[in-house]
């Protein structure tokens, strides 16, 4: 035993190094004005160093978005005299805290299994998502970490009763990080959403409504305090909480595809596994593809060459590859909502509910804004949490069949691993020469 736990702890390292490596890396070669939206981020950041006032929501690009991660950044670049690595440097230290939330949460729900803690460490180390968005000048980690800081809580305090138990405190802190993550962005009101629910749906479970509607009113009054106020700031200066349409964006309403219908939530074309990038004629028209593969692979093209053979090649491996852990946390959900149903206070209710959220807005969202690049694995790094705790169990559970299933499974984790250090290693393998991203416009088009 003492020697099957020595060999975890030198995997849990090895694993651990190579991340890091890979992230730091990229944190000083990955050019800081690439990546999405990097450019007009800059121009927020930059500003707000300049006199520290918020702008008008049209003023820009970005300047629409809540402030809290331009703020930081802005005054990280005026403290350190404008080191422009250090908001990748940020976001990669960031990236790690919501993989030790994840490792943590396992570790509670499952204390003597050292596998499966390894296993949801790494699934979320080597997430090429999380790996882009470790890179790039985006507030879309501090959101994501803010948000799982959130269900990490709710999951471990077991509802509205041990929230009681533990003192409303443990609420108020709960209510602290939703507003500020609805302060990093407009994604962040679903941490607050998956609170309030969580909390009644374990109210209403136990008979317990009025300590339940006690410890959401605490949860929600800290939360406007923290980030709401900003919402209620634009509704008050300019007529709206989140503006939309705004004259810097108009430019998105050029971009294919321009509508979508039913069956673009429905196809899964075979161009996700053969040319995984979003402008291919079939992948454009997949939501549901085009998302697999911006999670699992650059399908904008941010760190990748946009014409290479072998970029699709290793493209289509890595995305075969993770159909693996894509079925386990599929299926270690379903485990979960039969657990979920069966008895309240389980991780799983929030857990399940942020899930439901923010995959059922993310569709909503692409509904409404049809164009290929809101379509973007990265959204949804919120659902670290939940992927990492239900693939975790679920391929835990499939490598206790026997030595044969495990030796199998470890081996394709291996190699999805080794496929995504391959492609998310900024100019480590595949020079990029031309600037970042897809180019969209047809030829001579303005």
């Amino acid at each position: 035993m003492s020697r099957r736990l020595a060999g975890g702890g030198v995997a849990a390292v090895s694993v651990a190094l190579v991340a890091v490596a890979v992230r730091v890396h990229n944190a000083f070669r990955y050019p800081p004005d690439w990546g999405f939206d990097a450019t007009f981020n800059w121009r927020y950041i930059y500003r707000l160093t300049e006199d520290g006032r918020l702008p008008h929501p049209a003023a820009g690009w970005s300047t629409a978005d809540p402030p809290l991660f331009f703020a930081v950044a802005a005054a990280l670049m005026k403290g350190s005299g404008f080191q422009l690595v250090l908001i990748p440097l940020l976001n990669t230290l960031i990236g790690f805290g919501i993989v030790v939330l994840a490792v943590r949460l396992v570790q509670r729900a499952d204390p003597t299994n050292s596998r499966r803690a390894l296993l949801a460490g790494s699934l979320l180390l080597f997430l090429p998502a999380h790996i882009h968005m470790s890179a790039m000048v985006s507030e879309e980690m501090g959101v994501a970490f803010l948000t799982s800081l959130v269900v990490f809580a709710l999951a471990t305090t077991g509802g509205a009763e041990a929230g009681f138990r533990l003192g409303l405190r443990r609420m108020a802190g709960v209510g602290l990080a939703a507003g500020l993550a609805a302060l990093t962005k407009l994604t962040g009101v679903l941490a607050a959403a998956t609170a309030v629910a969580s909390i009644a749906l374990d109210g209403v479970r136990r008979a317990e409504l009025r300590r339940s509607a006690a410890a959401i009113a605490l949860l929600l009054a800290v939360a406007f305090a923290s980030g709401g106020w900003y919402y209620a700031r634009n509704r008050a200066l300019y007529g709206y909480f989140q503006p939309f349409g705004l004259p810097a964006h108009q430019r998105m309403f050029e971009m294919p595809p321009g509508q979508r219908g039913i069956l673009d939530f429905v196809r899964i074309p075979a161009s996700t596994f053969t040319h995984p990038q979003l402008l291919d004629p079939d992948l454009l028209r997949s939501v549901w593809g085009s998302t697999y593969v911006t999670v699992w692979f650059d399908g904008h093209r941010y760190f990748l060459p946009r014409d290479s053979r072998a970029v699709d090649r290793l493209g289509g491996l890595t995305l075969l590859l993770a159909l693996l852990p894509t079925i386990a946390f599929a299926v270690g959900a379903g485990r979960g909502a039969r657990r979920a149903w069966r008895s309240p206070g389980t991780p799983d209710t929030p857990l399940l509910l942020l899930t439901a959220f923010v995959l059922s807005s993310y569709a909503l969202y692409n509904w409404q804004n049809p164009w290929f690049v809101v379509v973007k694995g990265t959204s949804l790094l919120a659902l670290c949490l939940p992927f990492a705790f239900y693939a975790s169990e679920t391929l835990d559970r499939w490598m206790q069949a026997s030595r044969r299933s495990a030796r199998a499974l470890w081996i394709v984790l291996g190699l999805l691993a080794i496929a995504v250090v391959l492609s998310g290693t900024f100019d480590l393998v595949f020079e990029k020469t031309e600037v970042s991203g897809l180019p969209w416009q047809t030829p001579g088009s303005p």
